[in-house]
C-alpha cells in the first residue's frame, strides 16, 4: 500500500445505525474503508458496498491513516481500542483516532495516555442522529488538538455539515452532553405542553404549526414523528457523572429522567394525532 493510498484509507469500528451510513459516504467520496464489527451481517453489508473487512481492530489500525470509533459504550470503546488486539497500539505515526461514541471525557483521556508516539486522539461526538448520518449532515463536536483535527479533517468531511473544535480532549463529549440535556428537556416540555393543550380540546396539528412560526420553534418540535426516543438513559447517566465530578446540580435533567420513560414513539404519535386516550 503506497503513501497516497494510505492517506485516503480510513477504518470504521462499529457498523450500527450511525457507522454504516457513514461508511457509505466515505466510499462515495472515493476512500478505501476498512471495517470491523461483531455482527457478521453488518460487515457483509458494508463489504457488499465496497468496504474491506478486517478480522480485528488491530488489523484496521495497521492499514489506515484515520479511524472512526462508533461503538455504544465506554467499555466497548476501551475494549476495541486498547490491548494487544486493539486499534490504538497498531496505529502508525501521524494516524488520527476519532472517538465518535458518546462516552465520558475520562475515557477519551485514557486513550490519549496510551496512544503511540506521533498519533492523535480526538473526541468527535456526533449530533443530528441517524437521519443526519444517512444524509451526511452530522454536526461534529470535537475536543483535542488543532493539529490532529487538521490532519484528519479529510476523514470526516464526507459525512458532516459542521465540525467544531471546542477545546481540549474531552470537550466534544462535554458539548454532546450539553446538547443532550437540551434535547431531552425539549422533548419532555413539548410532550407536556401538547398533552395539556389536547385536554382542553385543541387541535394539536394546528397548535404545532402555529408554534413552529413563533419563538418556541425548534428542530425537536419539527421532528417529533421521526425520533425513536432512545438513548436518553445513557445520555442522562453520562450527564450525572459529569455533574458529580464538577459539583453541579441538574434538576431539569432529573425531571427528564423521570418523564422520558413514559414518552414512547406510539405515545407521541397518538398525541400528535389527537388520539392520546385523554
Amino acid at each position: 500500500m503506497n503513501t497516497a493510498e494510505v492517506s485516503a484509507t480510513i477504518g470504521v469500528l462499529g457498523l450500527g445505525a450511525m457507522g454504516r451510513p457513514i461508511v457509505g459516504h466515505l466510499l462515495a467520496a472515493g476512500h478505501k474503508v476498512l471495517v470491523h464489527d461483531l455482527d457478521p451481517a453488518t460487515v457483509a453489508d458494508a463489504v457488499g458496498a465496497g468496504a474491506v473487512a478486517a478480522a480485528t481492530p488491530a488489523e484496521v489500525g495497521r492499514g489506515v491513516a484515520a479511524v472512526l470509533v462508533i461503538v455504544p459504550t465506554d467499555a466497548d470503546v476501551t475494549s476495541i481500542c486498547l490491548g494487544a488486539a486493539g486499534v490504538l497500539p497498531a496505529l502508525a505515526p501521524g494516524a488520527v483516532l476519532f472517538v465518535c461514541s458518546s462516552v465520558l471525557p475520562a475515557t477519551c483521556q485514557a486513550l490519549a495516555a496510551a496512544r503511540p508516539p506521533g498519533t492523535h486522539v480526538l473526541d468527535a461526538a456526533l449530533t443530528g442522529g441517524v437521519r443526519a448520518a444517512e444524509n451526511g449532515t452530522i454536526n461534529l463536536l470535537v475536543g483535542g488538538e488543532q493539529a490532529g483535527l487538521d490532519r484528519g479533517r479529510w476523514a470526516v468531511a464526507p459525512w458532516t455539515s459542521g465540525v467544531h473544535l471546542l477545546g481540549a480532549l474531552g470537550a466534544g463529549q462535554v458539548a454532546k452532553t450539553a446538547n443532550n440535556l437540551i434535547h431531552w428537556a425539549q422533548v419532555c416540555a413539548i410532550h407536556e405542553a401538547f398533552d395539556l393543550a389536547g385536554r382542553f380540546g385543541l387541535d394539536i396539528a394546528a397548535l404545532r404549526a402555529a408554534l413552529l412560526q413563533g419563538p418556541t420553534e425548534s428542530r425537536a418540535m419539527r421532528d417529533l414523528e421521526l425520533m425513536r426516543y432512545t438513548w436518553y438513559a445513557k445520555d442522562l447517566a453520562n450527564a450525572f457523572v459529569m455533574a458529580a465530578e464538577a459539583g453541579a446540580d441538574l434538576p431539569v435533567a432529573r425531571t427528564s429522567e423521570a418523564v422520558m420513560p413514559s414518552i414512547t414513539v406510539a405515545r407521541m404519535h397518538a398525541l400528535l394525532a389527537g388520539d392520546a386516550g385523554l
